[in-house]
């Protein structure tokens, strides 16, 4: 199934951090940061926050003389260790980071062989996950994780999985109508959380942003209690501009 595409600057910062792994993959010695800049090809501008990123999670690290050379991680990967066990472990780190930072209990979603998948999520007693009330398989027309799977599906797609599962009413404010459900897909930016407004549970708010890596299609999710309604907007924001280390992991 073909999939739409939109340029986020999530997207670019995994690009750009993957630019600077392969330049150093092949130099155990470590590189300056203008070599790393020169042979990946990037404005040194960019530099600063991506080596940030990269050495906090273990993809780089600092030399005493101020270069940078492959990380425990890094190392691991290319020596052939369990690269799955590797890259959940950084996904799962991932997720605990953002949940901490945005204050809400958050999901890595996948779009799989026709049916979505919750693969991991991060809460606390504080910031507890939905409650599952209706299988989510089932649900995808009426949360924001299946909302924004499937609008990453083109329409045969959506039409594939809608006649699996029907669009079920769980609360007064889910889309049942299958045509205004695919318009609702059709118009929604490709670069914009989308939003779940008490459309799977009353009382629960969510928001999902895309998160494809190669031909995968996968979004990352929060959800909060419709009392804090008016973080949503704002957090659903911070979850798009902060998903790069998620997207790098899931690149790797």
């Amino acid at each position: 199934m073909a999939t739409t595409s939109g340029r986020t600057a999530p997207f670019q910062s995994a690009r750009q951090a993957l630019r600077l792994l392969e330049a150093i993959a092949g130099h155990p010695d470590g590189l300056t940061e203008e070599e790393l800049a020169r042979r990946a090809g990037l404005p040194p501008v960019l530099l600063p926050p991506l080596l940030k990123m990269l050495c906090r999670d273990g993809y780089l690290r600092r030399l005493s003389d101020g270069g940078y050379a492959a990380g425990e991680t890094l190392i691991l990967l290319g020596a052939g260790g369990d690269r799955r066990a590797i890259r959940q472990e950084k996904l799962q780190q991932a997720l605990d980071a953002l949940r901490d930072s945005l204050g809400a209990a958050v999901y890595l979603a996948r779009y799989t062989d026709g049916e979505l998948e919750v693969a991991l999520t991060s809460d606390t007693p504080q910031t507890p996950q939905v409650n599952e009330w209706v299988d989510f398989r089932s649900a995808a027309h009426a949360t924001a994780i299946g909302k924004c799977l499937l609008s990453q599906l083109d329409h045969e797609g959506r039409q594939d999985h809608l006649s699996r599962h029907k669009a079920a009413r769980l609360t007064s404010r889910t889309i049942t109508d299958q045509r205004a459900l695919l318009s609702a897909l059709d118009r929604q930016p490709p670069t914009m959380p989308v939003l779940d407004l008490q459309e799977y549970a009353v009382g629960t708010l969510c928001a999902a942003v895309p998160l494809t890596a190669g031909a995968s299609v996968g979004c990352l999710a929060l959800s909060l209690p419709v009392g804090q309604a008016h973080r949503l907007r704002r957090a659903a924001e911070a979850l798009n501009r902060q998903a790069a280390p998620t997207l790098l992991s899931l690149s790797l």
